[in-house]
């Protein structure tokens, strides 16, 4: 039964090479598989899933405003498709999200997304709400944070290593400009803890 999934976590939890893992293991038995990335995220490369252990997978792109049902109605007429596979997947938009819900329930496609589910400032992306919203499945990609600690927070970090709490939601970069982190070290990070400290919250040991 095809199902829409969401596989999220914190930056550089191993998403990419999940993705790639899954995508050769339909591709061994001989099925076929679509892979999608944002057009805008050439770190790999232009049209390129790569992972931090030095796999990739040359894959499709598309756009903020394409219209992903009718990429995949398009995509499926060229043959049998098992699955889809799309990185990045917080970079969807709400209307994208439903696109694909709909190729799931219409195409009777498999999809599976792997994205971020917060960003540097601890709030949700769009496309990441929308799909923990209409998601048939959802996973965890683990990942721990420097003190051993299950990391479910990022911070964006500048060149110089200081803590950014404010800019841009998007900014494409990797281990030179974000750090995975978990829930204390990252109000630590941001200066969060500080605050709750101020307003007569206790310290935690």
């Amino acid at each position: 039964m095809a199902k829409l999934y969401f596989h999220y976590s914190t930056m550089n939890a191993g998403k990419s090479t999940v993705l790639l893992q899954a995508a050769h293991n339909y591709e061994e038995r001989g099925m076929e598989v679509y892979l999608l990335t944002p057009s805008f995220d050439d770190r790999a490369g232009a049209g390129r899933i790569a992972s931090r252990i030095g796999i990739g997978a040359e894959a499709d792109t598309f756009l903020g405003d394409e219209d992903l049902f009718e990429k995949l109605v398009a995509r499926q007429a060229q043959g049998n498709l098992a699955c889809v596979f799309i990185d990045e997947a917080q970079f969807l938009s709400e209307a994208q999200v439903w696109q694909l819900a709909r190729a799931v329930d219409d195409l009777k496609l498999p999809i599976m997304c792997y994205g971020l589910r917060v960003d540097f400032r601890g709030k949700l992306f769009p496309g990441s709400a929308t799909l923990l919203a209409l998601a048939d499945e959802m996973r965890e990609v683990r990942t721990i944070c420097h003190c051993g600690k299950k990391a479910t927070m990022v911070i964006r970090q500048s060149a110089d290593g200081t803590t950014l709490t404010d800019g841009a939601q998007v900014q494409i970069g990797g281990n030179e400009t974000y750090v995975s982190l978990c829930r204390r070290h990252w109000r630590e990070a941001t200066g969060d803890m500080a605050k709750s400290l101020d307003k007569g919250g206790a310290a935690e040991s």
